[in-house]
C-alpha cells in the first residue's frame, strides 16, 4: 500500500483500445485512493487526459522545461478529449515540447 505510485510508460506496449481502458481504470483507482501517481509517458494526449499537472521535459541535459496545470473537471471520461480546453492544453504542451526539441538539436549541433 505505497503512498506514491511510480509508473514509467505502463501502457506503451498495448493497443489503443486497451490503453484507453487501462487509462480509465487507473483514473478510477486514483479517484478511490487519492494516491499520488507519477506517470511517465511520451503521449501528450495521455498526459493531458490523465494528469492534473503535466511536466514537460527537455533532453540533453534532461530538465524540466515547463509545468502545465490541467484544469479539466474530474471525474474524466474519454469524452473530455472533445472539450476545446483539452485541445488547447494539448496544443500548448506540444508547442513547448517542439521548442525544447529544437533547442536540444541546436545545442547538439553546436557541440
Amino acid at each position: 500500500n505505497p503512498d506514491i505510485i511510480l509508473m514509467d510508460e505502463p501502457f506503451s506496449s498495448v493497443d489503443e483500445q486497451t490503453r484507453e481502458l487501462l487509462q480509465e481504470q487507473l483514473l478510477e483507482l486514483w479517484g478511490a485512493t487519492k494516491k499520488t501517481i507519477l506517470f511517465i509517458t511520451h503521449s501528450i494526449d495521455e498526459a493531458v487526459y490523465m494528469a492534473d499537472r503535466v511536466v514537460v521535459m527537455g533532453a540533453r541535459p534532461g530538465r524540466i522545461v515547463e509545468e502545465i496545470k490541467v484544469d479539466l473537471a474530474r471525474p474524466r471520461s474519454a469524452g473530455v478529449r472533445a472539450d476545446p480546453r483539452f485541445g488547447k492544453i494539448r496544443g500548448y504542451a506540444w508547442e513547448i515540447l517542439k521548442k525544447a526539441m529544437r533547442e536540444a538539436a541546436e545545442l547538439n549541433a553546436a557541440t
